[in-house]
């Protein structure tokens, strides 16, 4: 007999090859929906994040969502965020300049006022516990083809020794062979010719003090543009004055016109929850580095200056007594943001990691550095020299070992070399010398590292090329183990995140990651990119464990160096280790504050007895976090710390 399919098996027939139809055009979007699912539920299993950690989204209010280039852990528990104008022209001519202020524990945030563009300024902890701030943007970059004006740098003369002069924004400057006149965009201060007196002759030489200004043509047009060197009278001047005071300058084109420094330097208070204005900079420096010294003073190098050239070596110090900034006697060069550590010794120690600009051949060779002397030793043996910019540098935990690892990085400028190189170096060594540690995750510049309180570095992110272009971000993480030497992969970030990212460890243990500034927003790089203002928290694998230790007594003390502190502890008999962490700071790959430095500590039945070391340049002044840990390496959440200022440390 013959079947027949029935009126109802025919329907489901078709129905059933209907689904497989569009099952064929659907099958990928099925597959990416049914592996996502899968994803979600792998992350979220209890042995998963007790093996790799967990990731999640902070809920960010509206009001409060701004583009994060800085970030500072206050000694509050509260984090800094701060944009300026964000990269963000428009918001630069509105002067619209953002802070916000977030307290991880109960997740709140405050918009700050902010007086100044701190884009691309240098901060560091000051002993007191406030944040300096230091530089910004005083003028945004002009590509060649978008410069209307004419313009360059200016060389104001004054060749009078008993008088300086201030000369206002806008005094016109016309050459003497020209015609052609310009305007200062700034205020000028020319100080007073130097006079010196021959002893034998008696005779008296006086010798002409320049200061520099940036100038622009008053109209728009490339007949206002200037090919070669001209002497430019000020307007307004007669007499002498008019002899005195004088304009030099070499070519006034249409060139590409870098970004430009501020000299304005700030106090944030964590109490006040304000910025205060101290004395400004001697020099503009956008793209600065600030390295608080061992007697609680700040080195402040390189950024490029008031017309946008990289500062030639004028480093300075920051007195936070006086809040008066002096000049070193001598100079030496570093591309900007370079990344300086104190060292054990109290030498400067330069990795040869910066970010952003600088000639390739000069001040990229990592060395120790005595600011006293001008010495610069260098240390030999880094791979990949060329592909330094934009790495990521720490001192690895304990600090009392000296050891630095520098990760990733990339070519100069727009260059799109990356390396997935590691170099480690001992400072300890008698020679010292960098040797590769295990490869990064991937070819990487802008990662992001940040030391743990359990001695393991946890790096993130960073991209394949420059800022992210043709879709290389890198969706990556891992955790570094200096007493192994070895590397493992941890949970992945929830975005990408490349130029203008960064990390901090909370007080909690948890780790914040921020910001992201992408060139562009597709791999055929034609649309542009959008700032990533999410803000994610990930928490590594010791936060999963049944038990941590605590620490009750949450009183915040004041321990001198060489100093003993008690702590009331249930867990007396679980602590193996106690570190104090400092507080980070962290700007365009470069955070130099973050040090774990290992504690020697005594208990009883309920209580820690903890030792701050001795050597100020191993603990500079300031607060830290105090962690204990059990046998595990699982750390307790933080209490707070300050170490003071010791009068019997030398001063620079």
């Amino acid at each position: 007999m013959k079947y027949r399919p029935t009126r109802r098996t025919r329907r489901y027939a078709v129905g059933a090859a209907a689904v497989i139809v569009l099952a064929g055009f659907n099958g990928p979007a099925l597959y990416r929906f049914s592996a996502d699912k899968y994803h979600h539920y792998k992350i979220n299993r209890p042995e998963y994040k007790a093996k790799n950690g967990h990731w999640r989204v902070v809920d960010v209010p509206e009001d409060n969502r701004i583009n994060t280039i800085h970030a500072a852990l206050l000694n509050t528990g509260k984090v800094l965020l701060v944009a300026g104008s964000g990269n963000n022209a428009a918001n630069f001519a509105a002067k619209s300049f953002r802070s916000v202020l977030w307290n991880p524990e109960d997740n709140t945030f405050k918009n700050i006022p902010t007086p100044k563009d701190m884009f691309c300024a240098g901060h560091t902890q000051l002993p007191d516990g406030r944040l300096l701030v230091a530089g910004g943007t005083q003028r945004y970059e002009k590509l060649e083809g978008d410069v209307e004006k004419a313009g360059g740098l200016m060389f104001v003369h004054n060749e009078n020794p008993d008088k300086p002069r201030t000369f206002p924004a806008g005094t016109r400057f016309t050459g003497k062979a020209n015609g052609k006149t310009f305007e200062s965009k700034d205020p000028v201060l020319v100080p007073r010719a130097k006079k010196t007196k021959n002893k034998k002759t008696g005779k008296v030489t006086v010798t002409a003090s320049t200061a520099r200004v940036y100038v622009e043509a008053l109209h728009k047009g490339e007949k206002h543009q200037t090919g070669t060197e001209d002497n430019y009278r000020i307007a307004g001047l007669k007499g002498k004055d008019a002899q005195n005071f004088y304009g030099i300058a070499q070519k006034l084109s249409f060139d590409k016109k870098d970004f430009q420094g501020i000299r304005d330097s700030f106090e944030f208070d964590p109490v006040s929850e304000r910025y205060i204005p101290v004395d400004p900079m001697n020099e503009a420096r956008w793209y600065p580095t600030l390295t608080t010294l061992q007697d609680g003073k700040v080195l402040s190098v390189s950024g490029l200056d008031e017309i946008g050239q990289v500062v030639p070596g004028k480093n300075e110090l920051y007195d936070p007594k006086t809040k008066k900034w002096t000049y070193l006697p001598k100079q030496r060069f570093f591309p900007t943001y370079p990344a300086l550590f104190l060292t054990e010794k109290g030498k400067i120690f330069y990795t040869g990691s910066n970010a952003g600009y600088g000639p390739a051949d000069k001040g990229r060779t990592p060395g120790l550095w005595d600011v006293k002397t001008n010495q610069f030793d260098v240390v030999p043996g880094i791979s990949d020299p060329d592909a330094l910019e934009t790495s990521m540098s720490v001192l690895l935990p304990p600090a009392q070992d000296q050891r630095y690892m520098v990760l990733g990085g990339g070519g100069v400028g727009e260059d799109p070399k990356s390396t997935e190189k590691t170099r480690i170096v001992d400072l300890h060594d008698k020679n010292p010398r960098f040797k590769d540690g295990p490869p990064l995750y991937a070819k990487a510049r802008y990662p992001s590292s940040v030391i743990l309180p359990d001695d393991t570095v946890l790096t993130t992110n960073g991209s394949g090329d420059y800022r992210g272009r043709s879709a290389s971000n890198v969706l990556r993480a891992e955790i570094f183990d200096p007493k192994t030497n070895t590397s493992r992969g941890v949970a992945d970030p929830l975005v990408g995140r490349n130029y203008h990212s960064g990390a901090l460890l909370l007080p909690d243990g948890r780790v914040m990651t921020f910001g992201s500034d992408s060139l562009f927003g597709d791999k055929a790089n034609t649309k542009p990119g959008k700032f990533q203002q999410q803000i994610d928290i990930y928490s590594p694998p010791y936060l999963y464990r049944d038990s941590r230790p605590a620490l009750s007594d949450t009183e915040r003390k004041v321990v001198k160096l060489g100093g003993k502190a008690t702590y009331r502890t249930a867990d007396a008999a679980k602590i193996r280790k106690a570190r104090l962490v400092r507080p980070g700071s962290f700007t365009h790959v470069t955070n130099i504050e973050q040090r774990s430095i290992e504690v020697e500590f005594t208990t009883t039945k309920d209580d820690v007895t903890i030792t701050v070391p001795k050597d100020p340049s191993l603990v500079p002044p300031g607060w830290y976090m105090l962690h204990v840990l059990d046998g595990e390496g699982t750390p307790s959440k933080a209490v707070w710390l300050k170490v003071p200022e010791d009068e019997k440390v030398p001063t620079f």
